[in-house]
């Protein structure tokens, strides 16, 4: 126990940190920013609010991307798997008869399945997880398509009562009428935050977590210390996958339909929230809260660049790069610094 939290501080603890600090930082500078010189609806708490009822399902999948990025590894099927999971869904809600709780159960099973077969082949099987992870791309994307072509509102009408639970706070504003209206989160947000601090306590304070971080630092030092890498390795993405099938259904609460292209590029999203966020993509650094804010840094940009009236999707594109190339600088000064001292 000893040794694995000296490789955790060895290996990322004080770098992490460091990444953590800066994404922190940006995106307070951000929102105050908005809050300052844009003003109108960035005053308001429900545009906060919004923001994270925008994002919960995508906080949920960056949380998995970053536990398999802090291994070293990465998962880009997160994205066609949340809309294999919406469509499967949304066709046994409306076709097959069923319940919102047989409903989530489906949507687990679909994770469990993805996270085990993938998680064996690149662990067990020592196969590139990129390769991996592009054919479950496919493959979820395909039989999505199977499952349903077309898209179709869920008229199920618990699912319609779930999906329209809103959670309200103690804060709100005046609208225009002069009446007073609370701000709401909807219970996506709650699923996500309570993933996010779950996530952030196995990280930081149990073996799996400094197993993780030890496995994406240095696997031949990890192996030196009894560590088991390629189980870690096949729990990181049992756990992505398992974490993109409950953000699918997040997902699927917030739109209330089944489509072949929901979620469209969702797992590029997922790992630029994680670079933002201070995870590196060689391994061993990274942190939950990080992403959570690198999330909320990538969706308070768009809201900015729209606000500013640049609605034409290039912009977004264009800010975006720009911040994910600012991070992936941040990160190489961080390793620049890391093997200096090691020197």
């Amino acid at each position: 126990m000893k040794e694995d939290k000296t490789l955790l501080k060895k290996h990322g603890m004080s770098d992490t940190n460091t990444l953590l600090t800066i994404t922190i930082t940006v995106f307070v500078l951000m929102y105050v920013f908005a809050m300052v010189f844009l003003k109108g609806a960035f005053l308001k708490p429900q545009t906060f609010c919004n923001l994270l009822n925008e994002n919960a399902a995508l906080i949920i999948l960056a949380c998995g991307m970053s536990l398999v990025m802090i291994t070293g590894g990465i998962d880009i099927s997160v994205g066609y798997l949340t809309a294999l999971v919406c469509m499967s869904c949304a066709v046994h809600l409306d076709y097959g008869g069923g319940s919102v709780p047989t409903a989530m159960l489906l949507a687990l099973g679909i994770g469990v399945a993805f996270g085990v077969v993938q998680g064996f082949l690149v662990a067990y099987l020592e196969i590139q997880p990129f390769i991996i992870t592009l054919a479950g791309m496919f493959f979820a994307k395909g039989m999505t398509t199977i499952v349903n072509n077309t898209q179709f509102n869920v008229a199920h009408e618990g699912f319609q009562a779930l999906k329209a639970t809103r959670i309200y706070l103690p804060v709100g504003s005046v609208n225009r009428l002069g009446n007073y209206v609370p701000a709401y989160v909807e219970i996506g947000v709650i699923v996500a935050l309570v993933v996010v601090a779950v996530l952030f306590v196995v990280l930081r304070w149990t073996r799996l977590g400094r197993s993780f971080y030890a496995v994406g630092g240095n696997n031949q030092s990890a192996n030196m210390l009894g560590i088991n890498v390629k189980r870690n390795k096949f729990y990181a993405h049992l756990l992505c996958s398992i974490l993109a099938s409950i953000g699918g259904f997040v997902y699927f609460l917030h739109v209330g339909s089944g489509s072949p292209s929901h979620a469209s590029g969702y797992e590029m999203n997922a790992i630029a929230s994680s670079i933002i966020g201070g995870t590196l993509l060689t391994g061993g650094v990274g942190n939950i809260a990080g992403t959570f804010f690198g999330v909320l840094s990538l969706g308070t940009i768009k809201n900015i660049v729209s606000s500013l009236g640049l609605d034409e999707a290039w912009w977004t594109n264009i800010t975006v790069a720009f911040m994910i190339c600012l991070f992936l600088i941040i990160q190489s000064v961080v390793l620049m610094r890391k093997n200096k001292k090691k020197v």
